[in-house]
């Protein structure tokens, strides 16, 4: 019998080898994730935000800013921008407006300051940063940025916190910068509501726990990022500090599941760890981003006693926004650039 060469039977094997897998089972491999797909999602807060309380003028103002934003995020995705970038740069647009409460817009605490939190976290290696406390930094966000990417650590508190953004070169503000009359008229309410234990009655005062601003991003990379910062909570005491700068609470991004951003009652927020929750249902229970946001934010949170919601994107570019309050104000940018602002539960 003739011995087939050892080469013949090497080039065989490898042609079968090749053969074994079809080109649609190579595609499958890739899932349905789209190359180069990006989107953002941003939020203003949530709470009892109805229609009959809101004049034009100020919902116009709302809508204009929500837009502003979401337009500033998309425009650095689309120009290849990393989905930090996108994150951060979003945020600072929030910060700087008087309308939300976080940044230039920050509710006042008991003892008349300002007391900011903000928080960031990227989804490709689950590095994360975050400063709570903070007085004096014109963009909190920026801080946690600088914690994540040039420190050893997570969380940064208070002095050390300003002290540690003010090395970085990072924009620091006299506190009077933060003043708004209508936040200050706030505190002021909240004080008087103290004293006859009827501050939890007042819609005007309770929201104000809910002005949170919050951003997330894919990027053409395939990377996703989140960030959350805040003024915190109207006639908050002895240094309160919420979700909001607490990953996994009320942050978290990772690359295999989603980026999240919540707003809302933040003990309740941090009880339920909401944002890694979701990317955890994901992840271990094979949900899609919608049934983990909606599980969470209607189920879970709400049982608790937690009102508040979240926006997400996962690693698909799939964009939501769950919510268990009469409204959030929020904004969607998708793939094409389309750009979706609700404020009202509808």
């Amino acid at each position: 019998m003739k011995k087939t060469p050892f080469t013949l039977l090497l080039l065989i094997f490898l042609l079968n080898s090749c053969a074994e897998k079809s080109p649609k089972e190579k595609i499958s491999k890739v899932d349905t994730k789209q190359a180069n797909s990006i989107g953002l999602v941003i939020h203003g807060g949530a709470g009892t935000i109805l229609k009959k309380n809101m004049t034009p003028e100020k919902e116009a103002a709302y809508q204009a800013a929500l837009e502003k934003a979401a337009k500033k995020g998309y425009e650095i995705l689309q120009n290849g921008g990393s989905s930090v970038d996108a994150v951060e740069q979003t945020i600072h647009i929030l910060e700087n407006s008087p309308l939300f409460n976080a940044g230039k817009g920050a509710v006042f605490a008991n003892n008349g300051n300002n007391e900011l939190d903000a928080s960031i976290m990227e989804g490709k290696n689950l590095n994360a940063g975050a400063v709570a406390g903070v007085t004096n930094l014109k963009n909190p966000i920026s801080a946690a940025r600088k914690v994540m990417e040039n420190s050893d650590h997570v969380l940064l508190a208070r002095k050390g916190a300003e002290e540690f953004a003010a090395a970085q070169g990072l924009e620091v503000v006299d506190t009077s910068y933060f003043y708004t009359e209508v936040r200050y008229k706030s505190l002021q309410r909240a004080k008087e509501g103290d004293k006859d234990k009827a501050a939890s009655y007042d819609p005007y005062i309770k929201d104000y726990k809910y002005g949170t601003v919050g951003c997330v991003a894919l990027d053409k990379n395939g990377n996703l990022a989140a960030g959350t910062s805040t003024g915190g909570m109207t006639n908050k005491k002895w240094n309160r500090i919420g979700d909001s700068p607490i990953i996994g609470a009320g942050t978290y991004a990772n690359n295999e599941t989603c980026a999240v951003s919540g707003t809302g009652h933040g003990e309740y927020f941090i009880r339920a760890a909401v944002a890694h929750d979701i990317s955890a249902l994901m992840e271990y229970k094979n949900m899609s981003l919608q049934e983990a946001a909606k599980e969470v934010i209607q189920n879970k949170l709400k049982n608790m006693g937690g009102d508040g919601g979240i926006i997400a994107i996962d690693a698909k570019g799939n964009l939501v926004a769950e919510f268990n309050t009469p409204g959030m104000y929020r904004a969607m940018v998708d793939e094409k650039g389309n750009v979706t602002v609700g404020i009202y539960k509808e």
